[in-house]
């Protein structure tokens, strides 16, 4: 069976944090620089990871500060 690919790794790790309370929302995530040695991979499929969950909007993007768990994550069922 083939492995799914990392950016789907990071964002199911990311979903299944806030949806267990690990992370809530306003916390902010680690950098990219971290979250790269946790995963021992590129910033590419960190950072794509991200945009995901910004656009299905489990996560806010802030210009220099970096990613946080949206205030309204969406509901249970969805990923």
């Amino acid at each position: 069976m083939p492995q799914a690919p990392l950016y789907e790794l990071i964002i199911t790790d990311i979903v299944a944090s806030i949806r267990a309370g690990t992370l809530k929302p306003d916390d902010k995530l680690p950098s990219i620089e971290e979250m790269r040695g946790q995963y021992q991979s590129s910033a590419w499929p960190v950072r794509f990871a991200l945009r995901i969950l910004e656009e299905r909007g489990w996560i806010i993007t802030r210009q220099g500060k970096g990613s946080f768990v949206a205030p309204n994550p969406p509901a249970q069922a969805e990923r």
